[in-house]
């Protein structure tokens, strides 16, 4: 089974008169497409292509900057944010069991006017990304309120446990990832771009490039290419949301594989993992015990032991 489009313009940014038919439509198909894929492409969602593209743009320059310039940036380097900044090719293992991935990042956590920014090369590096980032932030809101409608639950359900995203109490990040060209001699074994993982919060936004290599598992257990589908944001469960929901919305593993032998080419994506406040407790919204309670930055700090392993800093 291929990973739905959605036309998701009865509710795109900057709409504010929303018909309830509309959205009750809407979310009934959103509701199918993550019970039975758990991936969506969504379309006319008022990001377009040419601001993803933007941000790509200033991302990649900052990332073919020397190491010694961008090592000062580094994730773990910022005291108000333990995940803040750029991580290194090799320095994640998304799979434990797997080689470090083929890829670097940059993660913004932190919105805070008081810290230091990469400016050598990209002056403009930090207000492209603050500027999507809250781009990014609205249009979650508005998907996250269609969710619940298509559990039958409240509207404000979801989004009365995500009111300090973009602060200091909430660990929403928008990540720039980009992956380097790969020497087929030089690869360990079993290494990937990226290896298998779930992400750990409430849902994801991704926009790719147009290089391939993302795959998905779908819920047949079967890995699906999810190529670039320019205008559109892949939108995925994440694991807090499958436990809040009594796995009615699970959350889906992934991977990006490496590029066959001899391609040089280079991939990038942007992805905005959507966290719950930090003292949010996450529990089961139909009331069961099918998962134990648990609070949204304690469940986020132990996958990020799994990730870095004894890499980890201590916060």
């Amino acid at each position: 089974m291929e990973i739905p489009v959605m036309d998701f313009s009865v509710y795109e940014l900057g709409k504010t008169h929303v018909s309830t038919g509309n959205v009750d439509k809407l979310s009934y198909e959103l509701r199918n497409a993550f019970t039975e894929v758990g991936f969506v492409y969504l379309k006319n969602t008022g990001i377009n292509q040419d601001e993803v593209d933007k941000v790509m743009g200033v991302s990649k320059k900052f990332f073919c900057l020397p190491e010694s310039v961008k090592k000062p940036f580094s994730r773990g380097n910022f005291s108000c944010d333990v995940n803040h900044g750029w991580v290194s090719v090799e320095t994640e293992s998304l799979n434990p069991r797997r080689p470090g991935d083929l890829k670097e990042a940059f993660n913004i956590t932190s919105l805070r006017a008081d810290i230091n920014w990469p400016s050598e090369g990209v002056d403009d590096f930090r207000d492209v990304h603050l500027s999507f980032f809250q781009r990014c932030k609205e249009l979650s809101l508005r998907v996250l309120r269609v969710m619940a409608l298509g559990l039958g639950l409240e509207a404000e359900v979801f989004l009365s446990t995500h009111k300090y995203i973009g602060s200091d109490g909430n660990a929403t990040t928008l990540r720039t990832l980009y992956y380097p060209p790969v020497n087929s001699a030089s690869v360990k074994e079993n290494q990937l771009r990226c290896g298998e993982h779930s992400d750990y919060g409430s849902i994801t936004l991704l926009f790719q490039s147009s290089e391939g290599g993302l795959q998905v598992l779908n819920r047949a257990g079967e890995f699906i290419s999810a190529p670039s589908i320019p205008g559109t944001v892949l939108i995925n469960i994440a694991d807090l949301m499958q436990r809040w929901t009594s796995d009615v919305y699970v959350s889906a593993v992934h991977r990006v594989l490496l590029p066959p032998a001899g391609d040089s080419s280079t991939r990038q994506s942007l992805a905005f993992f959507v966290q719950p406040d930090d003292e949010a407790i996450i529990s089961c919204c139909d009331g069961s015990d099918k998962y134990p309670p648990v609070k949204s930055v304690d469940y986020l700090l132990s996958r990020f032991n799994d990730t870095y392993g004894n890499k980890q800093i201590p916060v």
